[in-house]
């Protein structure tokens, strides 16, 4: 799959919370395909304590507009400055990188998408795609209270979204494991989010012989499978997950 580097220029910030923002991103040129899952390497600059690329998952994708949407999430010095970013600025970008989730080859099933909290950020343009090509899905979104949901206008104007706190602030209270929702009949479940939860999903999809397919995140310095600082333990042996994932069938996985 074709990669470049390219700098993209910001769009448009939209603070989500006090913790998160939304960059919307454009190039000149046309971007290469980029798939629901897949991520992107973004170099911080004028960073003395930041030596490599920050590795973001893609939000949103519009090949025509040539734009790109990550959500990113101020943690430390890396998303510090990106989420301080201004627009006009520009950001040296490796994209796209990784193996995205499994493209729907027919009609007639029906999808479930769990995320978890920021984790969520890749669902988002994943729904964006099943409803294009006008799939029948739900999305479950958790996380610890309702002022912890990010864009929920979003999603819900791409279709049905159900959602879970552990404080009860909104929806059903508990995890996402917890919601009646998965009383229904599902024929494949995507997930994104915190591992306890995407391991609880799993066991889940496992004793109801639903198709499931999570994206990792483990710890990615280069995005290119040479450092080998995320690697995961799976049935075939050690397998990067920048690029041999970040999204896994839960049939690979010693879960």
């Amino acid at each position: 799959m074709k990669k470049v580097l390219v700098d993209l220029v910001v769009k448009e910030v939209k603070q989500v919370n006090a913790n998160c923002v939304l960059l919307v991103m454009a190039s000149d040129a046309a971007l290469p395909p980029v798939y629901p899952g897949q991520f992107a390497e973004l170099r911080i600059d004028e960073t003395p304590t930041v030596m490599l690329r920050r590795p973001i998952s893609v939000h949103s994708f519009d090949a025509e507009a040539k734009e790109i949407g990550f959500l990113v999430q101020v943690v430390g010095d890396g998303t510090r400055w990106l989420g301080a970013l201004k627009a006009g600025d520009k950001v040296n970008t490796l994209l796209p990188l990784g193996n995205g989730f499994t493209k729907p080859a027919t009609a007639g099933k029906r999808y479930l998408l769990i995320g978890g909290g920021v984790g969520s950020a890749p669902l988002y343009y994943l729904a964006q795609e099943l409803a294009k090509g006008g799939h029948d899905f739900t999305i479950l979104i958790g996380a610890r209270s309702a002022k912890d949901l990010y864009l929920r206008e979003a999603y819900e104007a791409l279709g049905r979204v159900e959602y879970t706190t552990e404080d009860g602030s909104l929806g059903t209270q508990g995890y996402v494991t917890n919601h009646p929702v998965l009383n229904e009949k599902f024929d494949c479940i995507y997930t994104c989010g915190p591992k306890p939860m995407m391991m609880a999903v799993a066991r889940y999809a496992r004793e109801n012989g639903i198709a499931c397919e999570v994206s990792l995140e483990n710890r990615m310095a280069c995005g290119l499978g040479a450092c080998l600082c995320c690697v995961e333990d799976t049935k075939e042996g050690h397998k990067c997950v920048c690029t041999d994932g970040p999204v896994f069938s839960i049939d690979e996985l010693k879960w």
